[in-house]
């Protein structure tokens, strides 16, 4: 008697959004776990590698996939029966914790996050991995560095960080038993983008400044570095100053993070401006990625999730002379107008230029591209993400939670992440907060009075 195997069966899901057309890129992070006592066992990698494997089999079945493309569609494809499983590397390094933390604090990903292909999605270049781990233990057994890559068309940020977060849930339930086949997670593992078509307004129509379209030769999808060098500077927002900003941001009626927002740009503004007066006339932009579910009432338990880059612009000279309120006043403003029919207008913005791209291309023809208008040049940018409110320090896997988590350092002149220190909580401010930012290596921040404020952290 002979028993058929089981039918393969195929599951696709559509992640044509913004997402996926305009962030095939890597995102990668380094979580530092102490090992105070040196005690053997600590982060098994056979276990890391096993709740991984669960964790993607089981409940994130399509980062266990593929990207497939059709003309202006991307879809994420998975099986029943094969799996694009992702890669988890280790190695041993000679070394104490003090020296593999500062390479963590220099962001020396070469030495401790694992290498990810291109990744632009196309046809030619299938067997993109949408998740890469490499896992940095020492000869001290002092500690355990957990360097991660995602592919950034599967996830932003919000996603990303609650998979991390049931990662290391799903691992530490292993670690206390090991046979376990039924697992409590602190965040739904759902995937998929929803449809939005309801959210379609007809009587309404809006301009999309947080895109530009470019000369085809001139559009790039992976984030190329200016001439100029970039460092990165952190500056430590007290308990103190957080509670200074927040009272000012009600006064403004505006939200904390707004309020902080328009710190950075007046500040980044006006030292840009006394290096170079001639850019007077010259434009300074804003620009940070919103995540408009609630108001669009989109579930925020996905991985493709929908983000707008939403941005502002007006002259250096005239940013210099606005007041705090009144810049506080455009930051709202560019984040308010991320409504549910602005978001569908946004999406159908892209999936007809990316039509028009397609033809031009079927026809040999030189046309125009869309990218990010924070990627373009401007003589000033002030291009904000906040990480603060992610269970980043939620990671225990069975350790205990990190020591320190390292974002990733941006390149790009006027990047900024706002981010949590070990202790932060979003919602009562009784810990420091932390901002990176890159900016020329010329650039001095002490020459700010608002930025001069915040204490330099050493990186």
């Amino acid at each position: 008697m002979t028993t058929d195997a089981p039918e393969s069966t195929e599951t696709r899901y559509s992640i044509s959004n913004n997402v996926s057309y305009l962030y095939q890129v890597y995102c990668s992070y380094m979580l530092v776990y102490k090992n105070d006592t040196k005690s053997d066992g600590f982060f098994d990698p056979e276990l890391l590698k096993k709740s991984l494997n669960i964790l993607v089999r089981k409940y994130y079945r399509p980062v266990a996939g593929w990207f497939q493309v059709s003309g202006k569609d991307i879809d994420v494809v998975f099986y029943s029966d094969k799996f694009n499983d992702p890669p988890v590397s280790t190695q041993t390094l000679d070394m104490d914790y003090e020296t593999v933390s500062r390479h963590v604090h220099n962001s020396n990903i070469d030495l401790l996050v694992p290498t990810a292909p291109s990744g632009v999605i196309k046809p030619e270049n299938p067997n993109i991995p949408m998740f890469l781990v490499k896992a940095t233990y020492l000869e001290s057994n002092e500690a355990v560095v957990l360097g991660v890559n995602y592919h950034h068309s599967l996830m932003d940020g919000t996603a990303f960080w609650m998979f991390m977060a049931n990662w290391s849930a799903l691992s530490k339930q292993l670690h206390g038993q090991s046979d376990l086949t039924e697992f409590d997670l602190p965040y739904p593992p759902t995937f998929g983008f929803p449809d939005i078509g309801h959210l379609h307004d007809p009587s309404k129509t809006f301009e999309h400044p947080e895109y530009s379209l470019v000369d085809a030769d001139q559009c790039f999808k992976e984030f190329q570095p200016g001439a100029e060098k970039i460092v990165e500077t952190v500056l430590e927002i007290s308990v103190e100053q957080q509670q200074a900003l927040r009272q000012q941001a009600r006064e403004f009626g505006v939200s904390f993070t707004e309020m902080l927002c328009a710190v950075l740009w007046k500040g980044t503004n006006g030292l840009r401006l006394q290096l170079n007066p001639e850019i007077a006339s010259k434009s300074s932009l804003y620009s940070c990625a919103v995540n408009p579910r609630a108001r669009a009432g989109v579930s925020s338990n996905l991985c493709a999730s929908p983000v707008i880059n939403t941005s502002c612009e007006r002259t250096v000279s005239e940013i210099a002379a606005l007041d705090l309120r009144d810049i506080a006043q455009l930051v709202h403003e560019a984040i308010d107008k991320c409504t549910g029919d602005y978001l569908f207008s946004s999406f159908d913005f892209l999936h007809q230029q990316r039509k028009q791209e397609l033809y031009d291309e079927r026809n040999n023809q030189i046309g125009k591209k869309l990218m990010l208008v924070y990627v373009c040049r401007k003589p000033v940018k002030c291009t904000v993400s906040s990480s603060r409110t992610f269970p980043i320090y939620s990671t225990d896997y069975g350790f205990g939670a990190p020591e320190y988590v390292r974002p990733p350092f941006l390149p790009f002149d006027g990047c900024m992440r706002i981010w949590p220190t070990p202790l932060y909580d979003a919602r009562s401010s009784k810990a420091p907060l932390h901002v990176y930012m890159s900016l020329p290596e010329h650039v001095d921040l002490s020459r700010s009075p608002l930025l001069a404020q915040f204490k330099c952290c050493a990186n």
